[in-house]
């Protein structure tokens, strides 16, 4: 029983590391689907390719910050 204790913080973190990396991937999922909506659907390439590429850099900063 100790050791189940011992191990909660090791869980924890990989946890939270886990859950951080399924938010990014979502969220730049969804900016790739909307960067290529934006360029194949709506006709405006050149600002799905502006969303795409400042999305994913936004993306990278931001969890490169919070993380």
């Amino acid at each position: 029983m100790a050791e189940a204790k011992d191990d909660y913080p090791a869980h924890a973190a990989t946890y939270s590391a886990f859950s951080k990396l399924m938010t990014f991937t979502l969220l730049w999922i969804i900016v790739l689907l909307v960067a290529m909506a934006l360029g194949l659907i709506a006709h405006l390439p050149l600002l799905g390719l502006v969303v795409g590429i400042g999305g994913s850099i936004a993306l990278l900063i931001g969890f490169a910050v919070l993380g």
